[in-house]
């Protein structure tokens, strides 16, 4: 199971780090990854971990985004910085055992899914 928090509502500049932590299974060599729908939009890849922890961001978020993974706490992190109105989307956590390294950005490549945490950004 995945539980994502950290959400909320933040002026356009600011910034805010989402958590999910994993219980019931490590997560210690899954790939995982964050992705975000906004409304009336596809969920998309925001930025992931593969397995041999090679790490990779949406070109939107690359230079004020930084994805990280806490194996000790079983956690994963995505630090958001510089936010604007475009980023407002909810925001799902994902992880899976054999997700491979090309299909980090396929949502449908993971097994376990957060329920969500509503990020929105006021302009």
């Amino acid at each position: 199971q995945l539980q994502a928090s950290g959400g909320g509502l933040v002026q356009a500049g600011g910034s805010l780090r989402l958590s999910c932590a994993a219980s019931g299974r490590t997560i210690n060599r899954h790939a995982v990854a964050w992705f975000r729908q906004a409304p009336g939009m596809e969920r998309k890849f925001v930025a992931g971990i593969n397995r041999s922890g090679g790490i990779f961001y949406t070109d939107s978020v690359k230079g004020r985004t930084t994805i990280s993974k806490d194996n000790a706490r079983n956690t994963v992190y995505l630090q958001m910085n510089s936010l604007g109105p475009e980023d407002t989307a909810v925001y799902y956590c994902t992880a899976g055992s054999s997700v491979i390294s090309s299909n980090l950005a396929n949502q449908d490549a993971y097994a376990y899914w957060g329920q969500g945490t509503q990020v929105t950004v006021s302009s």
